[in-house]
């Protein structure tokens, strides 16, 4: 699993120093000083408490997040738990995001979510790939919900699944280009190893956004030109070990690779583990 944390440049936030350590109980006694501080002690009041210092998870003051969230999901038929979850927290899922956020200590200015929902181009052709525009939450949180729930678990075949080529479209939406700090971050949920990327198999309207081969989908996510910054870019991958997954872990950077049981639907991983990974990620 590759969890790497990037440095930080123009577009990352800065690094925020370790408090001093408290001060012991002579610190800055004298002999010279030593009475002068005992008269003192006994006539002067307790200070206030110190404010609780800010920690590494705290944004710096002042300082706001622009979050774009895509969502790769596996709609095939085994993933109805995953599906059924979303479509059940799709209404709340802003608030749950923001509460998560705030809970550590960060502020989200903007936050947009799209959908890259994938299954098979060899089983399901034209079928395989259903892609959402960008939803500005909370504002089009009924749109987001209604998209969510036209989504319906069938098809895939055999595995694998279409799982790279829906990373190769995530990769190349429209992320946001306004705030202090962004974040953009891809989001995948299968129960299955990918295929490996096929150009014969993609349809027409696709192949300018889909690479031919993972070398090449491996250069569009670490090209630090690219549509995503290199030290805004987040990939957390909810996905069995396997071709494709395992490919990206080894090798990719800022991943976050969440291994599960390949065949059962996630059924092992529950809504609040993701949307305290996305917290984690931003």
């Amino acid at each position: 699993m590759t969890d790497a944390s990037p440095a930080p440049d123009a577009g990352a936030d800065a690094p925020l120093d370790a408090p001093a350590p408290p001060a012991g109980p002579d610190a800055g006694v004298t002999p010279g000083n030593a009475g002068v501080l005992e008269e003192e002690a006994a006539t002067t009041p307790a200070p206030a408490a110190p404010e609780t210092p800010q920690t590494s998870l705290a944004a710096p003051r002042g300082v706001s997040y622009s979050v774009d969230i895509v969502f790769c999901v596996d709609v095939t038929g085994s993933m109805h738990h995953v599906l059924d979850a979303v479509k059940a927290n799709a209404l709340k899922f802003y608030d749950d995001v923001q509460t998560n956020l705030t809970d550590k200590g960060k502020n989200v200015a903007q936050l947009r979510v799209r959908i890259v929902a994938f299954r098979d181009f060899v089983a399901d052709g034209d079928a395989a790939i259903e892609e959402s525009p960008f939803y500005a939450l909370p504002d089009q949180r009924a749109q987001f919900s209604e998209f969510v729930r036209g989504l319906i678990p069938q098809g895939g075949g055999d595995a694998p699944e279409s799982g790279l080529e829906a990373v190769a479209l995530a990769i190349t939406s429209p992320w946001t280009t306004v705030g202090d700090r962004r974040r953009q971050v891809i989001v995948l949920w299968s129960d299955q190893p990918a295929h490996p990327l096929d150009p014969s198999v993609v349809p027409a309207d696709l192949a300018s956004r889909i690479p031919a081969d993972f070398s090449a989908l491996t250069d569009a996510w670490e090209d630090e030109q690219g549509l995503m910054g290199s030290n805004s870019k987040r990939l957390i991958l909810f996905a069995p070990d396997g071709p494709g997954w395992s490919d990206i872990s080894s090798v990719w950077e800022n991943v976050v690779h969440n291994p599960s049981q390949a065949g059962n639907g996630l059924s092992d991983v529950d809504y609040g583990t993701i949307i305290d990974s996305i917290g984690n990620s931003v």
